[in-house]
């Protein structure tokens, strides 16, 4: 799994941050700079959170870790059982 650095909450308000910046014609490498994210990682969080607002990741987040947790419990029942 990814190291994750900041969690999701603060990526979304970053990326905020940047769109309002390249929106009043900074670049995107200006935009970066100011925000200490590299240019990939801007496309990368606007590939992944593009129209997401904060309580909308803290819900898909609570989903995925069910949906982990749930994972595992069969996962071990599996091998409890064979």
């Amino acid at each position: 799994m990814a190291n994750n650095r900041h969690p999701t909450e603060q990526d979304i308000n970053k990326m905020r941050q940047a769109e309002v910046a390249i929106s009043s014609s900074k670049t995107v490498s200006e935009m970066s700079r100011r925000i200490w994210v590299t240019e990939q990682t801007h496309y990368r969080w606007r590939n992944e959170y593009g129209g997401l607002r904060i309580d909308q990741v803290k819900c898909l987040n609570r989903a995925v870790a069910g949906l982990i947790l749930d994972n595992q419990i069969l996962k071990e029942a599996a091998e409890v059982n064979f």
